[in-house]
Order: structure tokens, then sequence, then C-alpha cells
């Protein structure tokens, strides 16, 4: 008798769980922890822009660097600095207007028989503000950056 009367179960089961049901966070849940990450996102990225920009002016310090190096190796034997990149042996790496990788254009400014000026200008504009980063360097190797990007 005690079989007709029993009663279906609604709540938990004997593991303690409801059947049906998953165990998962509600979607309002989901778009705080989205929204969360968004704004730390974009606390993070303005300063990361300048992280980029320095590392990319690493890239013109030392293809000047090197530029340097050889118009003193060119002085040393020809008494003079040069303005021509073949005559001093340096070879500019492709840039990206021509598929290559190098940011930075180079070229020789002015050169005489006592000084010269070499100059290293961005292709692109790193924070969109019409600015394009400029370094040079003059025949005492000293390297200043003329326009910051």
């Amino acid at each position: 008798m005690n079989i007709l009367k029993r009663k279906k179960r609604v709540g938990p089961t004997r593991t303690g769980k409801r059947k049906g049901y998953v165990k998962a966070y509600s979607m309002t849940e989901m778009l705080i922890v989205l929204c969360i990450i968004g704004i730390l996102l974009l606390l993070v990225l303005p300063s990361q822009t300048s992280v980029v920009s320095q590392a990319k002016s690493i890239e013109a310090q030392s293809m000047l660097n090197h530029l340097y190096g050889l118009q003193k190796s060119f002085f040393y034997r020809q008494s003079r600095y040069s303005t021509d990149f073949e005559e001093i042996g340096f070879e500019h790496a492709p840039t990206l207007d021509n598929g290559g990788q190098a940011v930075y254009r180079i070229e020789i400014v002015e050169a005489s028989t006592n000084s010269f000026k070499a100059r290293a200008t961005s292709l692109s504009d790193f924070d969109a503000d019409g600015n394009f980063n400029t370094w040079e360097i003059d025949e005492k190797k000293i390297l200043k950056e003329v326009i910051k990007d």
C-alpha cells in the first residue's frame, strides 16, 4: 500500500543536484566581466603605444650608429665624409614602402671634409598626431631625437 502513496520528488536528488540544471554563470555575470576587461584594456593600451614607439626608435638609433661607424672608417681612409651610401658601404634595409620591414628611411643630409649629418625619419606616424619620429647623428656621434612621436 505504501507503493501507491509514493510522491514524486521535485527537489534535489540523492546526489544533491537538481535534474535538468547545469551549474553555470548567468548572462549578466558574463556581461559584467566583459565590461571590466574592456575598461582594463582601455587603461593599458595608451601606455603601450609609447613602448612600441620606443622599440621602433631603437631601429633608427642602431642604423644611425652603424652609418656613423662607416662614415668614420671612410673618413680615416679618404680624409672626408661622403653623401653616397655605396661609397661608404652602407646598405639600407628595404622599407615598408618597398615590401621590407624597415620602419625608418635613412639619409645623409650633409657631408663635407670635416663634418656630416645623417637623419632617420619614420615612415609611419606612430601615434597619429601628424609628427614623424626623426633622429639625427653627426661626426661627433651625438645622437639626438629631433622630432618626438
